[in-house]
């Protein structure tokens, strides 16, 4: 039944079976603006990306059947749906890796480090550790479809 209403109920319904994300499940003073808890990449092939992101994010992944998985961060969830289930319930919606244009970002707490780490994972850079003008380190790569990832560290001010 779950899976009839696509990628974003499964999120939250998952969720809330798993642990509710912080910003989500908490009164704050943001009032009634709304609250990223998630993001929902669509692929052809599910389990691939799984492999990809489970060990790029330290984290295992919870499956709902065989079309959803998801990846529980420190700020909300990574989810990876299927094409086709996508397609199925709302038709015309995504296209699988062709995104070009959301980079999806993960605060990690030193990115030179995580540059070593992920040497033998990433098979697509795009950018080695670079400080940035806005007073972050990053680095910038592309997971199996394609879409791209920015790992950074906030410097210390000047």
């Amino acid at each position: 039944m779950a899976a009839v209403l696509g990628c974003s109920f499964l999120a939250s319904a998952t969720l809330s079976q798993t642990q509710a994300p912080p910003a989500a499940s908490q009164p704050s003073s943001r009032g009634n603006r709304p609250a990223l808890v998630d993001a929902c990449l669509i692929t052809r092939d599910v389990k691939r990306l799984v492999r990809f992101y489970e060990p790029i994010l330290q984290s295992k992944a919870k499956w709902s059947g065989q079309d959803y998985a998801e990846l529980a961060t420190s700020a909300g969830v990574l989810a990876i749906f299927s094409s086709s289930a996508q397609e199925k319930y709302i038709p015309g919606s995504a296209e699988a890796a062709k995104n070009r244009t959301v980079i999806l970002e993960f605060e990690v707490a030193d990115v030179d480090a995580e540059y070593k780490r992920l040497q033998d994972l990433v098979k697509i850079w795009v950018k080695a550790p670079t400080t940035q003008p806005w007073g972050t380190r990053s680095i910038y790569f592309r997971d199996p479809d394609s879409n791209l990832i920015n790992f950074f560290t906030h410097l210390p001010a000047p």
